[in-house]
């Protein structure tokens, strides 16, 4: 029975390979974990508060924001280990993406606050009236 030796070269190549194959990989699962557009925009309710907290709700980027942490962490590990021979893109996508990501992180901050302020501000105005 033959048995196959990888040297030292081969086998950092290899898992180069695998590191880059990672990173991909999370890249592609947050964007597809990104909210649904549609979600955000084509909203259905009887109330500004039930909008407000449909909005929130459809701008949570939850497993978005995890696939894209495990993408960092997979790159950070291969530009360190010198594993990339061209790691720029994917610097670039998950630059590009850790904005966007950011991006509805923000506006699901916002409408929560605005599902919060909300209610508040219509007692205050109502005890005000009276």
């Amino acid at each position: 029975m033959a048995q196959t030796t990888l040297d030292d070269d081969d086998l950092f190549s290899e898992a180069a390979s695998e590191m880059r194959e990672d990173v991909e990989s999370s890249l592609e699962k947050a964007r597809a974990a990104l909210p649904d557009p549609e979600a955000f925009w084509d909203i259905e309710s009887d109330n500004t508060l039930g909008s407000l907290n449909t909005l929130s709700s459809a701008l949570d980027a939850g497993e978005a924001a995890e696939h894209l942490r495990d993408a960092k962490k997979w790159y950070t590990m291969g530009e360190k280990a010198d594993a990339f021979d061209d790691g720029d893109d994917l610097a670039a996508e998950i630059e590009q993406l850790a904005e966007l990501v950011g991006d509805v992180e923000t506006a699901h901050e916002q409408a929560s606050d605005l599902a919060s302020t909300v209610p508040e501000l219509k007692n205050t105005i109502e005890d005000a009236g009276e």
